[in-house]
């Protein structure tokens, strides 16, 4: 390079032709924005170093082959924008403002990597999300969509899903469902937020949540200012008398399949959860996380349709689309709903069009109701695996929770304990599971219990992969 300035630390301005040379070959037009783009770049990723010396414009532009005007421009605009510092009769340097950016982004998504065996519940079988008729979808709301639908939308959602919706979950799982009061939410962790501040608005500051249950109610209710109780189950769900010995205005029940536990809600404890939060002027929300899920006969109808001024009912496809797409619903009381759509609209302006309008056609289409058969069948035929497959290898283990949802609770015999033992032997040999204490929100202390008790997630996984998986973590506990 002709260049010939002093550089500190060593540097070379040739570093600076280096990184700027393909950006000399692009096409005119866009020269100019390639060369400032290439010299931004080079700056935020470090290889042009923090107090390196560029070579004069004329110089630059001499070995680029590009006009100087195209330099001079790049180092003004990069200058105002902090990049880089430059002084009359002192030359053009890399500032001091920029850091180089990190070499990658990280991923935080929630897996286990190089399980041999993941039994970790609450993964749908991804490979099942059904693309043709996705794409299909997509491809037709694109062509039809008005242009008027692509602003911002109800932050209750577009009236074409939530009629949509609205009619799937009447059919479906018996609630009443007025389109009016039903808000479209990026998943069901969207809705509880939404709910902890709509409570928190009406000066209710605690909310009741299933021990064990679900590890995230805790963090969601927070976030609004709203503290979460545990309180304990019993055969039939929610025990009564501790709920109405707590104090608390609303609890957060998963009445349809108890997560994780596998109870199913009795009718008579139904009625008994209503009558206090009548008695309280309070509210039940129910999580309906699994309730589509259910194999030996029909699905259990929701609790919502019992008193819809008292339950908040929420649901999503995250078990029987995908989780990333994050989409769900959820159905409001009235006495609730002014706060609750609210907040939706603060919070994002509402939920994406494209996606309210393509699942709107893959409801009004039936590719949903095919979708949940298809899926049905696929979870029927691993639950029998999972269960066929511990009674061969663990034999006199105790399994749980098998009449509906994607997971059951395994009590294995006391020979295979302690649970400590237990759970190192299977993280040794890379199979990953999760005992049923680590869903409680109250430590209960120690009682010298030797028995095994294990949340099994098995939608995930293929027949095979269940078997091989069962096997694997019996050889690890010895058995």
């Amino acid at each position: 390079m002709t260049s010939s300035g002093t550089n500190r630390g060593g540097d070379s301005p040739t570093a600076a032709w280096e990184v700027l040379l393909p950006a000399a070959s692009a096409p005119a037009r866009a020269r100019g924005r390639s060369l400032q783009a290439a010299l931004r770049e080079a700056i935020r990723a470090g290889r042009l170093a923090q107090g390196t010396r560029l070579p004069s414009s004329r110089d630059l532009a001499a070995d680029l082959g590009v006009s100087r005007g195209l330099v001079t421009e790049a180092y003004e605009q990069l200058t105002a924008e902090g990049y880089l510092r430059s002084g009359r009769g002192a030359g053009t340097w890399v500032g001091a403002a920029v850091r180089a950016a990190p070499a990658r982004a990280r991923d935080l998504a929630p897996r286990s990597p190089g399980a041999r065996a993941d039994f970790v519940p609450g993964t749908p079988d991804l490979s099942l999300f059904p693309r043709a008729a996705w794409a299909a979808a997509q491809r037709a709301v694109l062509a039809e969509l008005p242009h008027h639908e692509l602003g911002y939308p109800d932050p209750r959602g577009l009236p074409r899903l939530r009629t949509a919706l609205a009619e799937l979950l009447t059919r479906r799982r018996g609630v009443v469902a007025d389109p009016e009061r039903l808000v479209v939410v990026s998943g069901v962790a969207q809705a509880a937020t939404l709910l902890g501040f709509a409570l928190h608005a009406r000066g209710i500051r605690t909310i009741g949540v299933e021990d064990p249950g679900s590890p995230q109610h805790s963090d969601l209710y927070a976030s609004a200012g709203v503290d979460a109780v545990p309180l304990p189950l019993d055969d039939e769900g929610v025990a009564v008398g501790p709920l109405r010995a707590s104090g608390v205005q609303a609890v957060v029940t998963t009445p349809a399949h108890q997560f994780p536990t596998g109870i199913a809600c009795s009718a008579p404890r139904r009625t008994e959860l209503l009558d206090w939060a009548r008695s309280v002027d309070g509210f039940v929300f129910e999580d309906d996380y699994d309730g589509d899920f259910r194999y030996d006969r029909a699905p259990v109808g929701a609790l919502q349709g019992l008193d819809p001024q008292r339950v908040a009912y929420a649901g999503s496809v995250s078990k029987s689309l995908a989780p990333g797409l994050r989409l769900g619903w959820l159905l409001v009381p009235e006495a609730l709903a002014e706060e609750v759509v609210e907040r939706k609209r603060t919070m994002d302006l509402g939920h994406p069009t494209l996606d309210q309008a393509l699942f709107a056609r893959f409801l009004e289409r039936g590719d949903y109701d095919r979708q949940l058969r298809r899926c049905q069948r696929a979870y029927r035929e691993r639950r029998d695996t999972l269960v066929d497959a511990l009674a061969r290898h663990f034999p006199g283990a105790e399994v749980s929770g098998i009449a509906a949802g994607l997971h059951v609770i395994a009590t294995v015999p006391e020979r295979y304990g302690p649970p400590a033992r237990f759970l190192a032997g299977a993280d040794a040999a890379g199979i990953a599971v999760r005992p049923l204490e680590a869903y409680r929100h109250a430590r209960v202390p120690d009682a010298g219990d030797a028995r095994v008790r294990l949340v099994l997630g098995y939608a995930h996984l293929s027949p095979a992969r269940i078997r091989d998986g069962v096997r694997l973590m019996a050889e690890a506990a010895g058995g």
